[in-house]
C-alpha cells in the first residue's frame, strides 16, 4: 500500500478532513503548495524584531546620539510608511478591502509601532504631560483605530484595542477608582465595552469582518480577569465557577462559529483555573501533582484534537 492509498483510506474513515487530505497529498506528491501563512508569520516577526531592536538602540544610545538624531529619523520612518500606504491604498469602503500587495499591511504596522516608540521617547526625555502621560496611550489608540479602519488592517486594530486597554487600566489606577473595587472589574468592563462596540459596528456593516478581532481581545480580557479571581480573591470557588461557565460558553460559541482558536481559549483558561484549585487541594504531594498533570494534560490534548476535528468537518 502506498502513502497515497493510506491517506485516501484515512480520509474515507474520517480520520483526517478533506482539507488535511489535500495538503498531505500535495506534500507526498511533492507538488507546489502555498507558504503564504508561513511568510506572513515570518514578516510579522521580522517587523516586531526590527522595532524591538530600534527601541533598544534608542534606549541604549540616546545620550550619545542626541534628541534630534532620534526624533527626526523616527518621524521620517513614520511619515514614509504613511505616505506609502496613502499612495497605494484603494479608496475607503465599509466592506472588506483587499491589501494592494503583500507588504502593505506590514508597512502600516511598522509605521504604527515606530510612532509608539517615538511617543515613548518624547515623554521619557521631555515629560510634556508628566502625570497625565497615559494620554499618549489614548492618542495612539485613536490614531491606530483611524488607520485600521481607513486601511482595513486587523494588525493595527489589535494594536489599537490593546493600547486602549492599557490606557483604560492606567487611567482608572491614576484616578484611584476601580469598577467593583479592583483591576479585575476594570478588565471585565473593558471586555464588555470592546465586545459591544465590535458588535455594534458589525450590525452597522462597518468593517463587519473586524468583529472577530474585537471578540479575540474581549475573550482574553474577560477570561484573564476571571482567572485572576481564581488565583487572588476571597471567593476563589465562586470565581472558578464563573470562569468555567465563561470557558464553556467560549468553547460552545467557538465550535458553532467554526473558530477553533476560541475553543483553545476556553479550554486553556478553564484548565488553568481548575488546575489551580485541584493542586491546592493536593497539599504539596509531588507524586499526586505529577500524576494529575499527566492525566489531565492527556485529557486536554485529546479534547482539543476531538474538537478540532469537529470544527474542521463543519468547515
Amino acid at each position: 500500500m502506498t502513502t497515497l492509498d493510506a491517506l485516501e483510506r484515512w480520509r474515507a474513515a474520517g480520520a483526517i478532513t478533506g482539507e488535511q487530505h489535500a495538503v498531505l497529498t500535495t506534500i507526498v506528491r511533492k507538488d507546489r503548495f502555498s507558504v503564504f501563512l508561513e511568510l506572513n508569520a515570518l514578516v510579522y516577526l521580522g517587523v516586531l524584531s526590527f522595532v524591538a531592536g530600534l527601541g533598544w538602540t534608542v534606549y541604549e544610545h540616546f545620550a550619545r546620539l542626541g534628541d534630534a538624531a532620534v526624533v527626526v529619523p523616527l518621524a521620517a520612518v513614520f511619515a514614509a510608511c504613511l505616505y506609502y500606504c496613502f499612495a497605494h491604498a484603494p479608496p475607503y469602503e465599509p466592506a472588506r478591502v483587499e491589501s494592494p500587495n503583500f507588504a502593505f499591511d506590514y508597512v502600516l504596522y511598522l509605521g504604527c509601532l515606530v510612532f509608539g516608540v517615538e511617543l515613548g521617547y518624547i515623554e521619557f526625555r521631555f515629560q510634556l504631560l508628566r502625570a497625565n502621560w497615559d494620554f499618549y496611550l489614548l492618542a495612539s489608540a485613536i490614531l491606530y483605530f483611524a488607520l485600521a479602519y481607513r486601511f482595513d488592517n486587523r494588525f493595527v486594530l489589535s494594536l489599537a484595542l490593546s493600547t486602549l486597554g492599557g490606557w483604560f487600566g492606567v487611567r482608572f489606577t491614576t484616578l484611584g477608582f476601580h469598577i467593583a473595587g479592583s483591576l479585575r472589574g476594570d478588565a471585565l468592563a473593558y471586555a464588555t465595552v470592546t465586545a459591544a462596540v465590535g458588535w455594534s459596528l458589525y450590525q452597522l456593516a462597518i468593517k463587519s469582518h473586524f468583529l472577530e478581532t474585537y471578540l479575540h481581545v474581549a475573550a482574553n480580557a474577560a477570561l484573564g480577569a476571571l482567572l485572576s479571581g481564581v488565583f487572588d480573591s476571597d471567593y476563589r470557588s465562586l470565581w472558578l465557577v464563573v470562569l468555567l461557565v465563561a470557558s464553556g460558553v467560549t468553547i460552545h460559541r467557538g465550535v458553532q462559529a467554526r473558530r477553533f482558536v476560541f475553543v483553545v481559549y476556553g479550554v486553556i483558561y478553564g484548565y488553568v483555573g481548575l488546575s489551580s484549585r485541584v493542586l491546592a487541594s493536593l497539599q504539596g504531594s509531588i507524586s499526586l501533582m505529577f500524576a494529575y498533570f499527566i492525566v489531565s494534560g492527556i485529557a486536554v490534548l485529546v479534547a482539543l484534537v476531538a474538537l478540532s476535528r469537529r470544527v474542521g468537518r463543519e468547515e
